[in-house]
């Protein structure tokens, strides 16, 4: 079944200058939802971009079926070619007609796991343009959890390109303000849902090869994985193995770029017993301490003279939810080198390593 295509026309007073400001809509009423739900819907049917949220990160949404709306994003972040965008659907029904094959794999994991913070790649259909999928043959694709996002898809009709709302490579937003400081004036609408309560992007996992592969690391661990999928049809690959570079075949997933997820800030990450150490580590750093902060999640600095030290509790899903804010505020105050405590070395803490270990590359 093909899709309808629906491009709506805007007229000219409605569609934001390009140097003009950036609109934002709250959305903690009834009233207020409705309102920002039929903008928002305007806008994307006009093949414009408008940020929304969902329960990940905020997304920088435009028609998936559209490829001069999602070249669009491309522009609007800075984001290489080469990356390629998940695509949002409002059900399984949708996602199947995005797929050009829809492996048992699929159906198991989305009935699972959908809506929610997983992405599928799959193969594509032809209506599904080039610049999605960096031209490669397969596309991700994710329902989202997040009631907004799902009633715009809903009442557009067509599937939602959406990569993170904010300039390519830099920090995720987890809430309205982190996209207007980010693509403020460079975009039409933000549409302000409250802070993401996942606050790290999907895991995403390639069922077009069996056994299933995860190629990004999420809220969602490999143990939920197999227990839906079995323990043979599901692995962790190796993110090395099919990040950047040597290979000439195209990225199947956004997030496998070296640098990525990355503060202003210099971001190092490393254990220590305590103060002394921590101190010892720090000694011929180049940076002042008062410019210097720290993230801790068990040993707490009770040195003075940090900038900052901020305490996430120990705990994968908090300091997931807690991570980007952090690294946001971290820049906002001005400091030159984050120190993040190093997270165990376990399933759950696996996703929260990779965006430390990709921001700090």
């Amino acid at each position: 079944m093909a899709f309808c295509k629906v491009f709506g026309k805007l007229r000219a007073s409605n569609i934001r200058p390009d140097d003009g400001p950036t609109e934002s809509l709250p959305t903690h009423t009834p009233a207020l939802f409705a309102a920002a739900l039929e903008r928002a819907a305007e806008i994307l049917r006009a093949g414009e971009l408008a940020a929304l949220p969902t329960e990940t990160v905020y997304g920088l949404a435009a028609n998936a079926l559209d490829a001069r709306a999602v070249a669009r994003i491309f522009a609007a972040k800075g984001r290489p070619a080469h990356n390629p965008i998940i695509v949002h659907v409002s059900d399984t029904a949708m996602a199947r007609r995005c797929a050009a094959q829809w492996p048992d794999a699929a159906e198991q994991l989305a009935a699972a796991f959908w809506p929610g913070p997983l992405t599928l790649v799959v193969l594509r259909t032809e209506e599904i343009p080039d610049a999605v999928t960096a031209g490669g043959g397969t596309v991700g694709i994710r329902w989202p959890g997040h009631p907004f996002i799902q009633a715009v898809i809903r009442a557009c009709g067509f599937p939602l390109a959406a990569p993170s709302a904010n300039l390519s490579n830099e920090i995720s937003p987890t809430n309205a303000e982190h996209v207007q400081k980010s693509l403020g004036g460079k975009i039409p609408l933000i549409v302000d849902g409250g802070q993401s309560q996942v606050g790290i992007e999907s895991t995403v996992v390639d069922v077009t090869r069996r056994p299933a592969r995860v190629l990004r690391p999420g809220m969602i661990h490999l143990e939920s994985l197999v227990a839906v999928l079995g323990e043979d049809e599901v692995f962790d690959g190796n993110p090395s193995d099919f990040t950047t570079g040597s290979s000439s075949e195209p990225l199947r997933s956004p997030g496998l770029l070296l640098r990525h997820y990355a503060p202003k800030a210099r971001l190092i990450v490393f254990g220590w017993d305590n103060d002394r150490e921590l101190d010892a580590k720090l000694a011929n750093s180049p940076f002042p301490r008062e410019q210097t902060h720290v993230i801790a999640h068990t040993r707490i600095p009770s040195a003075g003279g940090f900038g900052r030290v901020s305490v996430i509790p120990h705990d994968a899903e908090a300091f997931a939810r807690a991570l980007y804010a952090e690294l946001h505020r971290c820049d906002e105050e001005g400091a030159q080198l984050i120190v993040a405590e190093a997270v165990p070395d376990a399933a759950e803490w696996r996703a929260v390593a990779d965006r430390l270990a990709r921001a700090a590359a």
